[in-house]
């Protein structure tokens, strides 16, 4: 399949980019400066801004197309124009944990243990997520990651949920940024939550 990654350089958006590679898929890597991702026969890096013009152009051709962008880089409007510019309906969003619910009807975003700090970058995603739901024409995943987000091992080993944060036995929320990277490869091979939110953790 050919993939273009958003936000390509970034800890999700490298080894989205990583292993979408290792799987035999060519990859359009897209970021400000894509210079410091690997050499790959099947890799064109692409330095581009994506909140400017041009975005359908450089989406146009590929059988999906993954977010992994800060949500106030580029808002849901903006993307799912381009995307229906571009002819390409599959696309896949790098999520954010706050919007999980904790206990029916609450965000982890509005808890008091959530993190003052992140709810900046938090906020932008529960609103991405509101007007996603809203669409009809593509064919759109959010992938939320569990609450703690980070580099880590590939182990293949994990749970998916759906609006629910996961917990794992020793009472911790976790994930790491190569095994979201395999789930997320596995949905665009083998999709199984089209318009749907979906989380990952151990």
């Amino acid at each position: 399949m050919k993939i273009a990654v958003l936000g390509a350089t970034g800890m999700a958006g490298s080894r989205i980019v990583a292993e979408a590679l290792a799987r035999g898929h060519e990859v359009t890597a897209i970021a400000r400066k894509p210079e410091g991702l690997a050499n790959h026969a099947a890799l064109t890096r692409v330095a581009a801004d994506v909140a400017a013009p041009g975005l359908a152009e450089l989406l146009r051709g590929h059988d999906a197309v993954v977010s992994a962008l800060h949500f106030q880089t580029l808002g849901e409007p903006a993307l799912a124009s381009a995307l229906k510019a571009a002819g390409v309906r599959r696309v896949l969003i790098v999520g954010g944990a706050g919007s999980l619910e904790v206990a029916p009807g609450v965000l982890l975003v509005d808890t008091p243990e959530f993190p003052a700090e992140w709810k900046p970058f938090a906020r932008p995603g529960v609103d991405f997520l509101q007007q996603l739901r809203a669409e009809s024409e593509l064919d759109w995943t959010f992938i939320s990651p569990s609450a703690f987000f980070e580099p880590g091992a590939r182990t293949g080993v994990f749970r998916l949920g759906g609006d629910q944060l996961l917990v794992g036995a020793d009472g911790r929320s976790a994930i790491s940024a190569e095994d979201y990277a395999v789930a997320l490869l596995d949905e665009i091979e083998k999709p199984a939550h089209i318009r749907m939110r979906m989380t990952v953790g151990y």
